[in-house]
């Protein structure tokens, strides 16, 4: 019995179907090397936390086995608690604020063409910006005597308003939140514009011909289209803004009052402060549980909501 053989100048006789079973094997063999990044660089790391996560490692000396207590200290300990949902407010007003900024900001744009590349440009620009520079200039904006928002204030005759935005408990939040917002929203504007850009030309043609206002074509023919830009600019600014670190960090410390202390802040803090390797991997694994979570229940939420425009 004879093999059915392909056979090409230069090349040496291949049996047909042992090229048939090799070549799904090369197709997979493409992505050894991304596998083998992912499992050195994600895979791993997550495993090594989940371990330390149940042992009381200090960085040195032998890690303990404690079972579930690491886990146990975060449910009864109320400033963790508090961390959490001081993470998940900072995340809410976050993502809202700065997707209705960048959806505004993309409309508006997107209708004037003339300057829509300029000003995207400079939206974007604070995007590119390291977080320490953000953070220390906005630091100094905010300042209760010589920041510029209160001297502002002042010169506009609501010094009555005037305050120690980073000192104050109640807005100390918000204004760390309002730094990140101005610093991402470019961002989102340009997922907009882009959600813009693939509308279809006639669509917006055929309101214009049936006599639809501006404010009309926005609202019942570019919103629903703009569906999936909405899935990826909240997805990502969720996923991000959880686990934010460095304007808190950089800001106020997670002061005052523990107002702006993130689950980001209290690993951190765990880890290089108190030197609690398996305390802060298990909040880690506590952040992590979050993040994915969200991030599933949004997928399916804003892909069902994409279905039904």
């Amino acid at each position: 019995m004879t093999w059915p053989c392909r056979v090409r100048r230069g090349e040496a006789l291949v049996p047909e179907a042992w090229g048939r079973v090799l070549q799904p094997i090369r197709i997979y063999l493409f992505t050894v090397p991304a596998l083998l990044v992912i499992g050195a660089f994600f895979v791993y790391p997550i495993l090594l936390s989940v371990n330390l996560s149940f042992t009381n490692f200090t960085g040195v000396g032998v890690a303990n086995y404690i079972g579930w207590a690491n886990y146990e200290r975060f449910l009864s300990r109320s400033r963790y608690l508090n961390s959490v949902g001081v993470t998940i407010k900072f995340t809410f007003l976050v993502v809202v604020f700065q997707t209705l900024i960048g959806l505004v900001f993309a409309a508006l744009l997107h209708r004037m063409p003339a300057i829509r590349n300029f000003c995207r440009a400079v939206l974007f620009t604070p995007a590119m910006m390291s977080f320490v520079i953000v953070g220390y200039v906005w630091q100094f904006i905010y300042a209760p005597y010589t920041g510029g928002l209160n001297a502002f204030l002042s010169a506009i005759g609501l010094e009555s308003l005037a305050r120690g935005w980073l000192g104050d408990p109640s807005t100390a939040l918000f204004a760390i939140a309002a730094t990140h917002v101005w610093m991402f929203v470019g961002y989102t504007t340009a997922i907009f514009l882009v959600g813009f850009a693939n509308i279809p030309s006639d669509i917006e043609e055929a309101g214009r011909l049936d006599g639809a206002s501006s404010w009309q074509r926005f609202r019942y023919l570019e919103l629903p289209l703009l569906a999936p830009s909405f899935t990826v600019n909240i997805i990502l600014s969720t996923v991000g803004t959880l686990k934010t670190f460095e304007l808190p960090f950089i800001m106020t410390r997670g002061g005052p009052d523990r107002a702006t202390n993130t689950l980001s802040l209290e690993i951190v803090n765990n880890l290089f402060g108190s030197y609690k390797f398996g305390f802060a991997s298990a909040l880690s694994i506590v952040m992590l549980l979050i993040v994915v979570a969200v991030a599933i229940v949004q997928n399916i939420y804003l892909k069902r909501r994409e279905d039904n425009q």
